[in-house]
């Protein structure tokens, strides 16, 4: 499918990139009428509205016989073999507060296999993108995972499960335990952006518990695409369903999974 796959990222740049425009726009801007809480620590913006509305408007005009799950919209009926994941503002809070570390995440599976990523970061103009079987890029330019092998030398990513709160004493179990190990630890507050940093080196590894599938699909595909393993805390491939993820080069991904094993066994 090399040639559809080529045809699908290009679409989905486009897609982003407008999004990023509408983002652009409106940073700093916000009032309180463009605010809504979903639900605890959980907010929606009216721009996360109107990216959303226009990455789809773009994807279904292309491919009409595609599927979209999307954070802010209900799934479309499930007609054809591909779905579009779409988080059209992942880190809407430091979005809503100006702290930079925001983006537009846009991916395909095909039968749920993960074919094509987007995460664009549209106050840095930092584009990562992936195919399957073609590698990953930062605007362009390949990019691998870090070669760091020893976990204490590494810099680490997490998020805290804020929709799921109730697994707060099981998170901090884990991150105390990776905390002693590791050199230090990152939460900037976008998974999405994260996984891309991991992706290209910045970050040696990364987890999180309780994500949605359209938090983490585009940037579990720029982290393989870039040489890295991504999993779920059990060593297994469910992390999209379930919503647990550990990702970064086989020796520091291997590490967290030993590590957070234990811990969540019996809990999740």
């Amino acid at each position: 499918m090399t040639e559809s796959s080529a045809k699908f990222l290009s679409v989905a740049v486009r897609a982003a990139r407008a999004a990023g425009s509408i983002l652009m726009r409106r940073y700093g801007k916000l009032t309180k009428a463009d605010l809504a809480e979903k639900g605890d620590s959980d907010w929606v913006t009216t721009i996360d509205h109107a990216s959303e509305r226009t990455i789809i408007q773009i994807l279904m005009k292309a491919f009409p016989d595609h599927t979209v799950k999307a954070e802010e919209s209900a799934p479309t009926a499930a007609a054809g073999s591909y779905q579009w994941l779409i988080d059209p503002l992942d880190g809407t809070i430091n979005y809503i507060h100006q702290f930079p570390a925001f983006c537009v995440s846009i991916a395909l599976a095909q039968y749920g296999q993960l074919e094509v990523g987007v995460v664009f970061d549209p106050l840095r103009k930092e584009l990562f993108t992936a195919r399957r079987g073609h590698g990953a890029r930062l605007n362009g330019r390949r990019i691998h995972v870090s070669r760091q092998t020893s976990i204490r030398e590494t810099l680490l990513a997490t998020g805290f499960p804020l929709r799921a709160k109730e697994r707060l004493n099981a998170y901090l179990e884990s991150f105390r335990r990776i905390f002693m190990e590791t050199g230090s630890i990152r939460r900037a507050g976008s998974a999405a952006l994260d996984l891309a940093y991991t992706a290209c080196g910045r970050f040696d590894g990364f987890w999180e518990m309780s994500l949605s599938s359209w938090d983490m699909a585009a940037g579990a595909l720029l982290v393989k695409e870039a040489g890295g393993e991504v999993t779920d805390f059990f060593d297994k491939e469910g992390y999209l369903v379930n919503g647990h993820i550990a990702a970064g080069n086989p020796a520091i991904r291997g590490r967290l999974v030993e590590i957070l094993t234990p811990i969540f066994y019996g809990r999740l």
